[in-house]
């Protein structure tokens, strides 16, 4: 498949900015663990425990007896399997609280409902929210539409028990990473245009939005750093199979074929300046600032793809955080 066209910029032998000296200690010590570039043949693999991203368990998630955490099983989508989900409640809280529902990263193709949640966990504890994370169905097993569709599923089940589980069905945000970014954001776009739910927020983290894999940056940064570009081939290919890069894919599959941004809740994007999402995440955010809609953008200087997971105590992974704590606090508030 081409991927770029004569009058397109390619990015190819471009200058990169320059990785933050941090992020560069830690990628050189993950050089063992993460490869550098993902291939089909390495799903399997990369399914198997890693010891450099180790599962959650329920009593890390509850902290020290903060949250109820179980494991449920939820309506799937019509005609598909039931949908686990992993659920956090407060313990201590006096009313109803606002909720994130949260679709973990992996490129579509690893991951589980664990993946990501501790950050996740961080903001629940420090404002009080509940915690919704699903077990999405991950491809090539299930294409497209299967994993939005059981986030979906998910997310109208939260709002369906919103009295029971004690949450404020008002105060809803989707929040994910990388490819749980991209579903996030399609979760947005699919509750405006099916309108049977109303969110309060979409935080997108480094979010995977284009399957076209042909932007600036995704040459640019080709062979370097986490998630490059051939990377981002296997990934988008597993779930959307020969369509990849096609003229007839679905806005809810890779949120960057949307062409109308209007009207969604409001958006924190981030992205660092040293990796393959970096040009499609800036442009979502100013595409929405086109339609006039709200969005937060922050772009990391010399971050790598996933920096504040690989190398947590660096100066810009402290600063990263920090943000989407500060803007969901501002949006909950309101």
């Amino acid at each position: 498949m081409t991927l770029t066209s004569p009058t397109a910029p390619t990015g190819v032998d471009a200058p990169r900015p320059p990785f933050d000296p941090e992020v560069v200690a830690a990628l050189q010590a993950l050089a063992g663990l993460i490869p550098a570039a993902i291939t089909p043949d390495l799903i399997p693999l990369l399914r198997q425990p890693n010891p450099a991203l180790p599962s959650a368990t329920d009593e890390e998630l509850s902290r020290g007896g903060a949250f109820a955490v179980t494991t449920r099983s939820v309506p799937g989508p019509e005609g598909a399997p039931d949908v686990e989900v992993v659920v956090c409640l407060p313990t201590g809280a006096s009313g109803p609280v606002a909720a994130v529902l949260h679709t973990h990263g992996g490129g579509m193709v690893i991951g589980d409902a664990r993946t990501g949640l501790v950050e996740v966990m961080d903001w629940a504890a420090e404002l009080q929210l509940a915690v919704v994370s699903v077990e999405y169905r991950l491809a090539p097993e299930t294409p497209h539409p299967g994993p939005v569709e059981d986030c979906y599923a998910a997310l109208t089940w939260t709002v369906s028990k919103a009295a029971d589980l004690g949450i404020d069905p008002d105060r809803i945000v989707v929040a994910g990473a990388s490819a749980g970014g991209g579903l996030a954001a399609a979760l947005a776009l699919m509750a405006r245009d099916r309108g049977d739910v109303s969110l309060a927020g979409q935080l997108l983290i480094y979010p995977m939005l284009d399957d076209r894999n042909d932007t600036f940056s995704a040459h640019q940064m080709r062979g370097v750093g986490v998630w490059d570009q051939v990377s981002n081939d296997t990934g988008w290919t597993a779930l959307l199979g020969s369509d990849r890069g096609g003229p007839d894919v679905s806005p809810y599959a890779a949120p960057a074929r949307a062409t109308d941004l209007s009207g969604l809740p409001p958006a924190f994007i981030d992205v660092a300046t040293t990796e393959t999402f970096r040009d499609e995440d800036v442009a979502y955010a100013t595409r929405i600032w086109q339609a006039g809609g709200i969005a937060e953008l922050h772009v990391w200087p010399g971050g790598c793809h996933g920096f504040d997971t690989f190398v947590p105590d660096a100066q810009i992974s402290r600063e990263a955080r920090s943000a989407r704590l500060r803007w969901l606090r501002r949006l909950l508030a309101q």
